[in-house]
């Protein structure tokens, strides 16, 4: 049985993880019925898009898998947009290469949201682990809470990992920006009108920090200033008042301070 999920998985120069990834979805205990690999121009000699072949075929008799390949480089959000531009399916998640699943986060999140039709995206909990741990046993009770657009702008708590929408909905990532731009979508979509909801549910795994990974700190300043730049457009679009833009700016740099904190901190006791 097959869910009318389509999976988009962004791949740009990953060949050491994009198998981690896309296993990580033909294990699920509901199949979705397409994953889309859109290769983003990764210029590696062709060794991204042969693994992406390989993968394609390897798993040929258990579910489709496109492979897409896009003419230059345009980054996470470019490379989810053509996918979500060439899907058929009602529902849309996403992943990226470097991330993994556990086995029941499709059923899960599909079933919930098929019984809740007025709600236009989900998303869940995500953890980070060491590589070659295996998922954990989840919760038996499935706790959901919705989120409002206060609670979005003080923190962004869908990790692109863990979003399923529903494929209708007209608002699309920004293909300029390069940090954030999943934060900014979400935002669009909950200023819309529409109905977002976090499902309290470990089902989604990162093997790097989220934040200063390998002490990059000028990573950690650009993936701030996306943030800023988020805010700033939500503002200049009418969406908040001055005062509330100003407010969120400045917890926005406190977090950023404290991020950079623990980076430094995490850095020296290795």
């Amino acid at each position: 049985m097959q869910a009318p999920v389509s999976v988009i998985i962004p791949c740009y120069r990953c060949v050491d993880t994009i198998a981690r990834a896309v296993e990580s979805v033909t294990r699920q205990t509901l199949l979705p019925k397409e994953i889309l690999l859109v290769e983003d121009c990764s210029q590696d000699e062709g060794k991204t898009l042969s693994s992406l072949y390989d993968l394609q075929r390897k798993f040929q008799d258990k579910i489709t898998i496109k492979v897409m390949l896009l003419p230059k480089n345009g980054g996470p959000g470019a490379a989810r947009n053509a996918g979500w531009d060439e899907v058929q399916q009602p529902y849309l998640a996403f992943l990226d290469s470097d991330d993994s699943w556990h086995p029941r986060k499709l059923e899960i999140q599909y079933e919930w949201m098929e019984s809740h039709p007025e709600v236009t995206l989900t998303g869940h909990l995500s953890i980070w682990i060491e590589p070659g741990v295996m998922p954990q046993n989840l919760p038996k009770k499935l706790n959901a809470r919705p989120v409002g657009r206060r609670s979005l702008l003080i923190s962004n708590c869908f990790p692109t990992r863990s979003v399923m929408l529903r494929s209708e909905i007209t608002n699309r990532f920004d293909p300029t920006k390069r940090y954030a731009e999943d934060y900014l979508l979400w935002l669009k979509i909950v200023m819309d009108g529409n109905s977002l909801w976090l499902l309290e549910l470990p089902m989604a795994y990162s093997y790097k920090a989220d934040f200063g990974a390998k002490g990059l700190t000028g990573n950690l300043w650009g993936m701030e200033c996306g943030e800023l730049d988020t805010y700033r457009r939500i503002y200049l679009d009418g969406s908040i008042s001055r005062a509330y833009y100003s407010c969120i700016v400045f917890f926005s740099l406190l977090k950023y301070l404290r991020r950079l904190f623990l980076s430094m901190l995490r850095d020296k006791l290795k």
